[in-house]
This record gives C-alpha cells, structure tokens and sequence, in this order.
C-alpha cells in the first residue's frame, strides 16, 4: 500500500499507536491492502459492472437544483471497518443523541418548556426554516416524535468519535447504504465471507415494522408509501431502492390527493386510502396550502389532514428543526436536563455568534472554522475566500451576528482506499460516516453499519463533499455468548405486528402505470427498430458497390422504412399523429433526401447510437431506462443487468469515429439481444398484476404498429420482381418470420406473406395475435367492463381484419398501387392510435396542471419546490 502524500497528526484507521497495522484491518490481507495495481483496478471495474448492473445512479444538481442527469455510483472497493469495542461505544452515543433529539422535538412542538425557561433561546427555533408553526400540536401515534435520524459522524487526532450533523428533515442515504453492501459482497465474496460483518438487513425489517406501526389507530392494514419530490430528484435511486427494500410504493404528489378529510392514493379506476407516509419531500414543500405556496413536490390540504390525526407522515413535519447548527452547542445541557445523562458522543465544537463572548471567540479564529447559518444555506469556509470576499463575509457576520454558528472544521481520520478512479493504488484518504437510527416501540434501533463516503481533503472541508461511498463494516463481538448474538434483536423485531399481505401491495397509481406503458412501447420500439436495421444493413453491404444488380432498388424504401418507423414511433410516444403517411414509400410522399446509398451508412449509424434523435435505438432504450427508474419497486432487478449491456454496447460503438459496419452491426445486436432479454425476464420474473398487463399493452400496440407500417411500406405498392422480393425478405427478417415462411412456402408471393404476418393467429408476430393479446390485456384490467372505449377499440381492430380476404390484398390499381393494403394498415394504424389516445386520456391519465393558490405558476420547479 502506498502511503499518503502527507500524513500530519490526522489519527488514522489503519494503524495503532506503535505503527502496526490495526487487527480488523490485516483480516483484509493482501486481497485488499496488500495487492498490486492490477488487482485493483480489475477489482474497481467488477465493482463498476457490479454498480451499472444494479441501476445505481446519483443525479448531480444544476444551479437550479434539478438534476441534469443520471451519473454512475463510485463505490471504493475497500470497506471501512470497525470493531466491535468501536461500535459498542459509537452506537451508545448515536441512540442516546436520538433519544435525546426526540425528546427536544416534542417539547419544541409540544409543551415548548425548553423555550419558557430559556434553556433554548426562542429566537433560534423560531428563525430556524425548520421550525413550522403549522405543525405545533401535531405528534406522531407512539411514544417517539422523531421517526428516522441520520447523523454524520468522524474521528479526531485523539481516535475518538465526534457528532458532525445531524439529519432529522427526511434523511437520505440509507438506501445508498444497503446498495453498496450489496455490491460489496458480490465484488469480494471471500474477503466478506471470512470478515463476516453485521448484515444490514434487520434494519430495513425494522424500518417496515416501524413503518406500520406508526399508522393511525384503528389501521387494520395500514397503506404506507413513500413520497418523493421526483424521479429526477438528487436522490431519486436512494428513494427508489429504499421504497423496493421496504416493499412499499414509491409515489410523487401527482399520485395523492386528499378528499373527505383523508389522504388518498390514486390507484387504476379506485382511490386506496393511505395511512402512513415516509417523507422525502422538504417539510416545507410538503403542502402548498398551508406551508410554501407554489409548491409541486406536496400534497394540497396535507396539514389538515395531519391536523385530524387521519395520516402519519415521518419524518414528522417541522422535524427539520433540529437541524439547525446553534441548537448543537445546547446538546450536553440538554441531555442533562432530560434524560439526566452526560451526552456521549461529542459535537465538534460550535459557537453561536448570538452569545457576544461566543462572536469573539468565531472572529479571533475564523481561519480555523466552517460558519452556518441559522436561518440556512451553505455553509462558509472563510479560509478559502480571499482576502477581499472575507472581509465582506465577516461584515455581514458583525451586522447579523445572531444568524451565524462557527464550527471548528473537524479533522478526519484516515483509512486504506482504493478511490473509484480506477487507478489501482491503495492509499489513505479521508473518510466519514453516516449512521441511521429509527424509532420502535422501546427504543431505537441503528443499522450496523452506515454510508461511508471517502471525502476530499483539504479545502472546504467543512460542507463534508464526497469523492466515493464505502461499505460499512462492523465486526461482531469476538467468543459470542447467547446473549450477544443479535439474535435478541432478531426476536424484538419477529414480536412486532406482521403485515398482512393485501392487494394494496400491488397499488400502482396512472403515474406509475404510464410508465409501465412506456417502458413497454419503447422497449418493443428499440427491439422492432433493431431488427429492421439488421435487415436493412444486409441489403446494404449486398447492393452498396453494386448498384446495378437487381433488387438494389429496395434500399432506398427499406431506408425510407426506418425513418417512417423511427418517425411514428416518437409521434406515438408523443402521443401526437404519425408525421409521415404509413404508405409514404407508396411514392405519394416524393424521394426521401437520403436516398442517396452513400448517406444510408451515416444515417443508420445516427439512428443507432444517436441518444437526442428522436426515434433511434440509443433514445428508445434511454426512455426504457427513465421509465424503469421511476418504477423501481415494480421491476425485477435482472431488468438493470440488460440495461447496462445495452447502453454500454451503444455507447462504445458511439466513442468510435471509424467503423468498417460490423461494430454497428454489433450494436444493433446488443440491443436486440437486451430487448428479447427484456421480454424474457418480464415474462418470467413479474407478478401478472395490473401494471403488467398495462405494460404488455403498450408493447402489443407498439408492435402492431410497427408491423402494419412495414407492411404498408414494403407492400402498399407492386414493384419489379426483384425488388419485391427483396423487400418481402427483408420484411419477414424484420418480423421474425423468415423461417416459418420458408417452412411453408415455396415462392414469395405478397398474400402468402400477408396470411402469415396479419392473420396467422398461431403466428406471435402477427398482427391478429397483437389484438387478441390485445383484448386479454384490456379485459384484465380492474375497469374492464366489455364495452369500455379502450375494450371497443381492440373489438373493431379484430373484426377490421377478420373482414379482409388475403388474397385481395394482392390486387392492383392502375397506378401499382395495392389499395386493400394501403386502406387496412391506414385504418389499423389509426385505430391503435386511437386505442393509445384513450388509454393516456383515461386509465392512465394525470392530475391536470396544479394552479397556484396565489403568485405566479411558472416561478417554481416541478420537482424541487425551489424559486427558479
């Protein structure tokens, strides 16, 4: 292992007093510690697999607080280890420091003694964001206030554990915690196996226990689901796996609403009432009316809600409060005052400007402190201003002395890793960690262990910014007795009231069902499109040099295909009318501009690997990949295995400005496979419920059409016989039936195809089995009445074709134009968009735009609440 640059006194993991490497730290070995540069980095790029096949992202923020974009999940492939003598002294602190933060938040919002008697200064919680005086006299059913506690905790030069921050406004991370675990254990099985460190999983069965008990009384199967602002919020994953984990539903504002005094859950053709909700929206955007004005991210009427004892939400409203950094300093008077206990685990030190002997203390050493703000915002480094922005900065601190906490900028300790930059030495960094508690009838309970993050030294390390997460392991307690097991944990946890398993489990609200649809529709678009590309390609490489051979004449419609295709199927995913004529190869729409055989490389090239052209395969397994997101809990994981294939296959032919077109081929391939893989797995892994049947309907009527526009395409028109055939060839390639047609006929004849593509029941290709499968789908959801719009539309589908005679559809007009073909795909094509037209305006539609109570509509964001 490489050393660090510059080690000062910072007191490190790795190494005891007398220089020697600390006992759990030489378990590792030189699996970890002791291998070379090549191990490592094949170790960080498992690790990065490991995380792409998992789905695990992180959003960055822009200024305006919307995520720009999903960013992969570094993971230092070297776990942080603590012992048991560690842990048993961490964990005494951490569950004293929340019971202590939940007897200040019932006082504070309840008999408010602290502030009479001025053990807690009035203008610090009322100045406090925080502090929401809507939410005084609201409590949680139970004897705990705060639900779930997440504090950030380090080491200093003496190797004791200190208190950094507290989180008590709707604490994030827990998720991230259990995903890294996960990948951890599957990176370096031996070393986890021989290390063997708590497991993470009783608390995630805590947290659901705890979850369900919180219910109003008189639940008898309490609906719990978890409120996020977005799935485009920074912590959208750690929502989305938290919310899977706990088995609960993950909903937006837009899936709640409030009626007869009660909150509700909009579910397909029903509303389920919702009796606890874990927030991980701001309290203060919880609810437009009575908390910020403008608001997307909550629920209108929520407080009042909460006012009739009619729902729980935790973290409580106005939890947040104990957020505030001068409520710090309070801490060990505190505790004396109310649990009659000296605190254990220490804050850094922290003055409060407020207190004139204090404000001297922050001026006479601002170099070596982080300034907060009560009254919020981003902490201040003044150290790392100039000379000039310091100045100002400390003038505003004299004119407002009251707002500003100083904090000594905490030393951290230092252990081995690996960073998540792939560049295979072992060093020693900075680290921290994260712990999370949450309440349960006799106490509470932590998870062993926490998100570890490898922060980045140096400058501004007061605002505690990350380079990597680490794996947080704890080690059980050496010659274990019966009593030290955690098996009298396990017991508590299996006491607690069970929770029945209901069909409220399987609850998808018309968000969450329209992304099923999405997800089905897109996927079957890359794969249909994919498909048709190969097909196309191989007419390309046939009649590229040699345009004189007969049959070339089907490239230019088979190219004009694709984009008619790629087209459609973003005007169908629009929900908008298709933009080119189904019959635009009928020569009705003149010569496609790209025609040209020497362009048709570069445009199947941008219709592959091209993420912002509307209709290309890259763009259709992106929107996969956006939808599946936003429906997390309701997929098997397998799902972001073939996700992380295909993007990575697509993205690698992108990188490459040379290809000779096997590479694209490849591509193409990858997609394919992924989308069949998609299938397969949808197939077999999901539960027939309501969200599946909706997802099969969006790829059967993403498949009918297609089909029928290739047909009309290749078809609508009578052509030399060359390029006839080879445009049939290419169209039962496309479709999956090039076999079973050589199987049963001998020649290329246009009805013979049409029998096999449009009306073959036993044909899964077909269009006649797109509509049964159709109508089964309709028939199984909890609206279907037989005559619903939707169940109409399939019916007219079916007897449409039921009505046509294969055989005439090879007849001709005066003009070559096959009018049986192009009058059936025309009328099909626009039955399907009407189906799909009925299906976003009904089952699957959304709450119309919120208007605001008051100001303007347009000056807050969606997700974040936040002024533009």
């Amino acid at each position: 292992m490489t050393a660090a640059p510059h080690r000062g006194p910072e007191y490190d993991e790795l190494f005891d007093a007398d220089g020697k490497v600390r006992a759990p730290w030489s378990e590792l070995g030189d699996g970890l510690l002791g291998a070379d540069s090549g191990s490592v980095r094949r170790l960080q790029s498992r690790i990065r697999l490991l995380v792409d096949n998992h789905g695990i992202t992180y959003n960055p923020l822009d200024g305006s607080d919307l995520a720009t974009g999903p960013s992969r999940w570094e993971i230092d492939p070297i776990p942080l280890l603590l012992t048991a003598d560690e842990w048993e002294h961490l964990e005494a602190g951490f569950l004293q420091r929340s019971r202590l933060l939940d007897a200040v938040l019932a006082d504070l919002y309840g008999p408010r003694t602290l502030l009479r008697s001025g053990a807690v200064p009035a203008r610090l919680v009322f100045g406090h964001p925080g502090y929401l005086r809507p939410a005084h006299g609201m409590s949680l059913p139970g004897r705990h206030q705060l639900f779930f506690h997440g504090l950030d905790v380090g080491r200093g030069t003496d190797g004791n554990f200190h208190a950094v921050r507290d989180h008590t406004q709707s604490p994030g991370g827990a998720g991230y915690a259990m995903a890294n675990r996960r990948v951890i254990a599957r990176a370096v099985p031996g070393i986890y196996e021989t290390v063997g460190p708590r497991p993470l999983s009783s608390f995630a069965q805590s947290m659901r226990l705890a979850a369900i008990d919180a219910a109003p009384a008189g639940s008898e199967d309490p609906l719990v689901v978890v409120l996020s602002p977005q799935t485009r919020s920074g912590a959208a994953f750690d929502q989305a796996y938290l919310a899977t984990v706990l088995g609960f539903p993950l909903v937006e504002s837009a899936d709640l609403v409030v009626r007869d005094g009660r909150i509700w859950m909009r579910s397909l053709g029903r509303l389920e009432q919702v009796d606890v909700i874990i927030r991980r929206v701001d309290a203060e955007l919880a609810d437009p009316l009575d908390l910020r004005p403008g608001s997307r991210a909550g629920v209108v009427g929520l407080v009042e809600v909460l006012r009739r004892g009619a729902v729980t939400v935790v973290n409580t409203l106005g939890s947040g409060v104990l957020e505030n950094p001068a409520l710090t300093r309070l801490l060990p008077a505190l505790s004396r005052r109310l649990l009659d206990e000296d605190l254990l685990l220490p804050s850094v030190p922290t003055f409060w400007g407020g207190d004139r002997s204090e404000l001297a203390h922050i001026l006479a050493n601002v170099s070596s402190m982080v300034l907060r703000a009560v009254r919020g915002g981003p902490p201040v480094v003044p150290s790392a201003l100039d000379d000039a922005r310091r100045t100002e900065f400390l003038e505003q601190v004299r004119a407002d002395p009251a707002n500003w906490v100083g904090q000594i900028i905490p030393d951290s300790s230092y252990a081995p890793s690996a960073g998540a930059g792939g560049g295979g030495e072992v060093t020693l960094a900075p680290v921290g960690v994260r712990l999370f508690s949450v309440a349960q009838r006799v106490g509470y309970v932590p998870m062993s262990g926490g998100l570890g993050t490898t922060l980045i030294p140096g400058a501004e390390r007061g605002d505690r910014r990350h380079a990597g997460a680490k794996d947080v392991w704890v080690r059980f307690a050496p010659r274990l007795g019966p009593a030290d097991t955690g098996e009298s944990a396990a017991r508590d946890v299996e006491s607690l009231p069970t929770y029945a398993a209901t069909s409220s489990d399987l609850l998808a609200s018309p968000r969450a069902l329209s992304e099923l649809f999405s997800i089905g529709r897109c996927a079957e678009r890359a794969e249909g499109s994919a498909r048709l590309m190969i097909a196309v390609g191989e007419k390309y490489r046939d009649y590229r040099l040699r345009p004189w051979l007969p049959g070339a004449g089907c490239l230019p419609i088979l190219l004009d295909a694709v984009l008619t295709v790629a087209e459609q199927g973003n005007a169908r995913g629009e929900g908008g009318a298709p933009t080119r004529s189904v019959n635009a190869s009928d020569g009705t729409a003149g010569p496609h501009p790209t025609a040209d055989l020497q362009q048709v490389r570069a445009e199947l090239r941008s219709l592959t690997v091209d993420p912002d052209r509307d209709g290309s395969l890259a763009r259709a397994v992106r929107d996969v990949e956006q939808a599946a997101r936003a429906v997390r809990g309701q997929l098997s994981n397998d799902i972001w295995a073939v996700l992380s294939t295909v993007e990575r296959a697509l993205g690698e032919v992108s990188d490459e400005s040379i290809d000779d077109g096997s590479r694209l081929f490849e591509a193409q391939s990858a997609v394919l496979g992924g989308m069949l893989a998609l299938s397969g797995v949808s197939a077999e892994s999901l539960v027939r419920d309501t969200g599946w049947h909706i997802m099969d309907i969006g790829k059967r009527i993403e498949r009918a059409s297609t089909l029928t526009t290739l047909v009309a395409s290749t078809m609508g028109r009578k052509r030399d016989p060359a390029t006839e055939r080879a445009l049939i060839e290419s169209l039962l390639l496309a479709t999956e039936s090039s076999v079973v047609y050589r199987r049963r006929n001998r020649s290329i004849r246009p009805a013979a195809v049409a029998e096999l593509l449009l009306f073959d029941i036993g044909n899964p290709r077909s269009l006649v089995f797109q509509l049964e499968a159709l109508r089964t789908d309709l028939a199984a959801l909890p609206d279907a009445s037989g005559s619903s719009p939707a169940e109409r539309l399939a019916e007219d589908m079916l007897n449409t074709v039921r009505r046509v005679d294969p055989a005439r559809l090879e007849r001709i007009d005066d003009t070559g134009v096959r009018t049986e073909v192009g009058d059936l795909t025309t009328e099909i094509v626009g039955l399907l968009g009407r189906l799909s037209e009925v299906m976003s305006k009904g089952p699957l539609s959304l709450p119309g735009g919120m208007q605001p109570l008051w100001g303007s509509a347009t000056s807050w964001t969606v997700g974040g609440g936040v002024p533009a």
